[in-house]
């Protein structure tokens, strides 16, 4: 037995306490969910292109916003980043990801904050983890406005669920008032409105196409370096389109 955690029943009996889990962590041997629906995940996602985060992250700050029960804050922390924090509204998932950092010994900073609110945090970080978030989202290009405007300092390494088409179209920089046709493409970038529910989750509202979610990065001023798994996306700080205002600040 651990003389300070409790043995393996006491820890299942308060991970079972804190579900249900969305997040599979393993804790000392324990699964979080075991069951749960995709698989092993998101450990069997994070394998696919871990390869494009570096293996030692000394010195680099990290943000994960949207960090559930904080798999890939962890994960950062286990590369030896510096300082890392995660946010995410729910309180429940953050009761989560506070007991796994502590039952790892893992230091992570845990707030409960929405994205909206990220001007708050007054810093920028290195490396910002915005996985599994747009979607869920009502106001998702101002979302992205605000992580590059306040907290993205480097990079920002990207997910986002994707139904539809997933050709990048050729398309021109501009189309006259008459053209209609350029619509009616299955390449042409799209989002999907979720009015009820998708998947049984009254949160999901807007389900980009790939070439939707590849043209709201770079309109938000973010250069795609690598797309190693679909629906992943490494991405780069750079600029913003001509057209887009700066979103307002958070005083």
């Amino acid at each position: 037995m651990d003389a300070r955690h409790g043995g393996e029943e006491e820890l299942q009996r308060k991970i079972t306490r804190l579900g249900p889990w969305f997040h599979n962590l393993e804790i000392r041997g324990v699964q979080t969910a075991p069951d749960h629906f995709l698989g092993d995940y998101p450990r069997f996602k994070w394998d696919g292109f871990k390869h494009v985060i570096p293996a030692d992250l000394q010195g680099c700050s990290v943000l994960d916003v949207g960090c559930n029960a904080g798999f890939y804050a962890l994960e950062m922390k286990r590369r030896n980043a510096g300082r890392v924090v995660g946010l995410d509204p729910d309180a429940r998932y953050l009761r989560q990801a506070r007991f796994a950092a502590a039952e790892t010994g893992l230091d992570v900073e845990f707030r409960q904050m929405s994205v909206y609110d990220v001007g708050r945090l007054g810093e920028k970080f290195d490396l910002v983890i915005f996985m599994g978030v747009l979607y869920h989202l009502r106001h998702p290009l101002l979302a992205l406005d605000l992580l590059y405007e306040h907290v993205v300092g480097d990079r920002m390494l990207f997910q986002c669920l994707q139904r539809g088409d997933e050709r990048i179209p050729d398309l021109k920089e501009d189309y006259g008032f008459s053209e209609w046709s350029v619509f009616d493409r299955p390449d042409y970038p799209k989002l999907f409105f979720v009015e009820e529910r998708y998947a049984a989750d009254p949160t999901n509202w807007f389900i980009p196409n790939k070439p939707a979610v590849e043209a709201m990065l770079r309109s938000s001023g973010f250069a795609i370096e690598a797309n190693p798994e679909r629906e992943v996306y490494l991405c780069r700080k750079g600029e913003r389109h001509y057209a887009v205002e700066a979103p307002p600040s958070i005083g």
